[in-house]
């Protein structure tokens, strides 16, 4: 089996070379990696001592930071080392001030894991959530490197757990510690023989509430929302704005939409805002404007998002009309508000406790979203009491990081 995933990912090495003739994003996947020994000799000394941590994409990156930040106090004489799979987590946190040095992990073959190795010769090794590369975690394994799953999900129906999940299953016995986010994982690892896991919860939570913690202000949101009650609606999607849209033109309430689309592709962007009768305007045009004239503001940027939503009377988060489903919405529930999302959820736990709690609202129709911002704009109680929801059951499960660095650092 291992023989023939190494022929299949030489096979597959060359084909995204084909189609990233065609696709910018494979281009990127592609081309960011072909200086990346080059960066990692420039950046990492044969001497250096160095920690690495791998994430799949930004959203992982995000999950790992607390745990990176942490590290990084109690181990200051290391350089961190920062690898990404995908270009959307790449491209986004590059110039990190986290890491030393921030590269594309090479693809999993023999020979760039040993390479990988050879150069960044880490002394710790995290791996978030998921992803398990099998070279890379077999050549770690030889070299008795201490390597960690943080902030881990496992379900029923990841092949480890199949008939057939023999080879993934090795993958696992390379993990010298699994920290997982909750009993069922535990009980998952457990039933294969793994008795090297803690339940440390989701090191997200940490994340979200040092949020509060820094400056969250921005003088043009301030302007623009002034005393209005405002909804903010972030990494909204064409099928969840398709309603959204419809909600906005047609409501009388006296209430402002700021809108951070998923997707900022200027072609995207002026359709949307050419779909709204309503005064909008555009972050990028926001200069010498009177914000609190226009009762729509697009966010056609990034990373601005979170300070955003510490405005909002209440949040949509888009997503939840399409596969896997609703995007981040610990980042809103930090701020004590209530939150919007479409039906597809169930794939992420926090957002099916809060929907069960009733801090969060999930909708199907254009009947439920305007049924579900109607009661959040007409009733003040309401929302303050949905905001405490997701509020508390933020505050209440913070700490995952505190356990991971205890049985780190054995303290």
């Amino acid at each position: 089996m291992f023989f023939l995933y190494n022929v299949l990912l030489v096979l597959a090495s060359q084909l995204v070379k084909v189609l990233a003739l065609f696709s910018p994003k494979i281009k990127l996947f592609v081309d960011g990696r072909k200086s990346v020994f080059e960066t990692l000799t420039d950046k990492i000394n044969p001497e250096d001592k160095t920690i690495w941590f791998h994430a799949a994409s930004l959203g992982e990156f995000e999950q790992g930071l607390p745990v990176m930040e942490k590290i990084k106090q109690e181990f200051p004489n290391h350089k961190i080392v920062v690898t990404f799979f995908s270009p959307s987590g790449y491209e986004v946190r590059k110039n990190n001030t986290i890491a030393d040095a921030t590269v594309y992990l090479p693809l999993d073959t023999k020979s760039n894991a040993k390479q990988f190795l050879k150069l960044v010769h880490p002394d710790l090794v995290f791996f978030i959530k998921y992803e398990y590369w099998p070279n890379y975690l077999n050549e770690l394994k030889k070299a008795n490197i201490k390597t960690y799953l943080i902030s881990g999900i496992f379900r029923e129906n990841q092949a480890f757990f199949k008939w057939y999940g023999g080879f993934y299953r090795n993958a696992l016995n390379t993990f010298d510690y699994f920290f997982v986010q909750n009993e069922g994982s535990k009980k998952l690892l457990q039933s294969l023989g793994y008795q090297n896991v803690k339940i440390s919860g989701d090191t997200r939570f940490d994340r979200v509430v040092s949020i509060l913690e820094r400056d969250n202000s921005l003088d043009f949101i301030e302007q623009f929302k002034g005393s209005t009650i405002t909804i903010v609606i972030g990494s909204s999607w064409p099928k969840d704005e398709a309603l959204l849209v419809n909600f906005i033109n047609q409501t009388n309430e006296k209430v402002k939409f700021i809108i951070a689309p998923h997707n900022i592709k200027s072609e995207q962007i002026q359709e949307l805002k050419n779909s709204i009768t309503k005064k909008t305007v555009l972050f990028s045009e926001k200069e010498n404007q009177n914000l609190a004239d226009f009762q729509i503001f697009i966010i056609d940027t990034i990373g601005i998002l979170t300070k955003i939503y510490s405005y909002a009377d209440m949040a949509y988060v888009g997503g939840g009309f399409g596969h896997p489903g609703v995007h981040n919405i610990l980042e809103p529930a930090t701020f004590g508000i209530p939150i919007v999302v479409g039906p597809n959820y169930s794939h992420f736990a926090e957002a099916t406790a809060l929907v069960n709690m009733e801090g969060c609202v999930s909708i199907s129709t254009q009947n439920d979203l305007n049924d579900a911002f109607h009661n959040l704009i007409a009733n003040e109680d309401i929302r303050h009491e949905k905001g405490h929801i997701c509020e508390t059951f933020v505050q209440m499960n913070k700490g995952a990081t505190a356990v991971i660095l205890k049985h780190i650092c054995n303290k």
